[in-house]
């Protein structure tokens, strides 16, 4: 994602977020309400901020292609190791 796009995602969520706080939303339907007038206030500002730049906030230049190489898979004594649970730890006694 652009800037533009992360910052307008952003404004959409925290939108959501305080209308649904404002109307003390509960349940599936009041804050599928909340989200859709969220989505709104962020969908108007961005329709505005293309309207006064004439460019497209919502660009595809910003992905990872597909052929990204993958993390080499680790032999099967290594991930043993790694999830291996940690050995506890002998604490001395106040005694001693």
């Amino acid at each position: 994602m652009s800037e533009a796009e992360l910052i307008f995602t952003a404004l959409a969520e925290l939108s959501t977020r305080q209308i649904a706080e404002s109307v003390q939303a509960t349940g599936m339907a009041a804050n599928k309400t909340a989200a859709t007038t969220g989505g709104r206030i962020a969908r108007q500002a961005r329709n505005q901020l293309e309207s006064q730049t004439g460019k497209s906030v919502v660009t595809g230049a910003n992905y990872l292609p597909p052929d990204v190489p993958k993390m080499p898979k680790l032999p099967k004594a290594a991930k043993a190791v790694e999830t291996a649970k940690p050995t506890p730890v002998n604490k001395p006694s106040k005694n001693a």
